[in-house]
């Protein structure tokens, strides 16, 4: 078994079990749960060890709770609020140049997402935080029992990563705070509806950062629409027998199917990121659908709402994606006509 099988299994097993526990528990927004263990276990490079993914777990959830400070200045002094907001999304997304995508998407949808919780309801933090930490903790566990029943051969060590260059990652980060500031701003006007898109936003602006203006609209826009048909395709085949079982198995079905593509066991012309997050994409659509059914409402009417506003968040990143690099070239090219200047 390659490294790739294993590290596909490890995905579908650690959304299995996410799936099992966070709604057969009945926690507060499941699919939260299941959407962090798929963050930890594509994380590129060796699983996560257990130990420092408890501590991590902890750290984050203090950190999340401790966002509840954020909602009285956005209540009070909304524009003070928003503008440190963004001033911390934008180191988030500097820092994470040199830490990697996996711990830069998760502190992204824990600084968007807690104080659009906590305008709705503040007890709502501690619920949300708990869950974060849940779904951190169950992907880490899973690649700790992988590891241990099937070990991968050593590896030799990899190259240090090189950070990005200061202005590079200047631009990277700006990109990925404009694309998730609008809708921070508009899930303040109605936190309930625009939850899940926060989440979406902050998986776009960490994938926007690793793309570019000819590839943004078949990244972003594609892997949003790959996520709406894998979305849709579960669905169907749990109207067949509505029950947990299905649900986990469907589910692990559709992370074999995207972790083969994602780790390489399967050839595809995308890249990795576009296989992630079309998964994440599909379990944001589910959740709310299942929460839908479930309240009585019409699955079908917000759900395609959704679709389309994922889309829209979509189009609206490859555009910010397309302006900034055009603006940068021309900034780049303005700067090499007028040549060194003299002392």
């Amino acid at each position: 078994m390659t490294r790739a099988d294993k590290a596909s299994l490890r995905l579908t097993l650690g959304l299995g079990l996410a799936t099992f526990v966070a709604y057969g528990a009945a926690l507060m927004l499941p699919f939260v749960v299941c959407v962090m263990a798929v963050l930890v276990l594509c994380k590129p490079g060796p699983p996560m060890p257990l130990l420092k993914a408890v501590i991590g777990a902890v750290v984050l959830a203090a950190l999340m709770a401790a966002g509840v400070l954020m909602v009285p200045l956005l209540e009070h002094y909304a524009l003070a609020g928003v503008l440190l907001t963004g001033a911390v999304l934008h180191a988030v997304f500097r820092v994470g140049q040199a830490r990697g995508g996996a711990l830069t998407t998760l502190l992204v949808i824990a600084f968007a997402m807690i104080p659009v919780a906590g305008v709705a309801d503040q007890a709502l933090v501690s619920v949300l935080a708990a869950t974060l930490a849940v779904g951190l903790a169950v992907g880490a566990l899973v690649s700790a029992l992988s590891i241990a029943l099937f070990p991968d051969p050593p590896q030799p060590a990899a190259p240090p990563a090189q950070r990005a260059a200061t202005d590079s990652a200047g631009w990277i980060a700006l990109r990925g705070t404009l694309i998730v500031m609008p809708v921070f701003l508009l899930a303040l006007t109605n936190p309930s509806f625009y939850l899940a898109a926060v989440m979406k936003t902050a998986a776009l602006g960490q994938q926007a950062s690793e793309t570019h203006a000819g590839t943004a609209g078949r990244e972003l826009v594609g892997s949003t629409l790959m996520g709406a048909f894998i979305g849709m395709v579960v669905w169907l085949g749990l109207s067949l027998w509505p029950s947990l079982w299905m649900l986990t198995l469907w589910l692990m079905a559709a992370a074999l199917w995207t972790g083969s593509a994602m780790f390489g066991t399967r050839r595809t012309r995308f890249a990795p990121s576009f296989w992630s997050n079309a998964l994440i994409t599909a379990l944001i659509l589910l959740g709310p659908a299942i929460e839908d059914s479930a309240s009585g409402k019409s699955v079908l009417e917000g759900s395609v709402m959704r679709t389309c506003l994922f889309v829209g968040v979509a189009l609206y990143a490859t555009g910010t994606v397309w302006v900034l690099e055009r603006w940068k070239a021309a900034r780049s090219e303005r700067a090499r006509r007028r040549g060194p200047q003299p002392g």
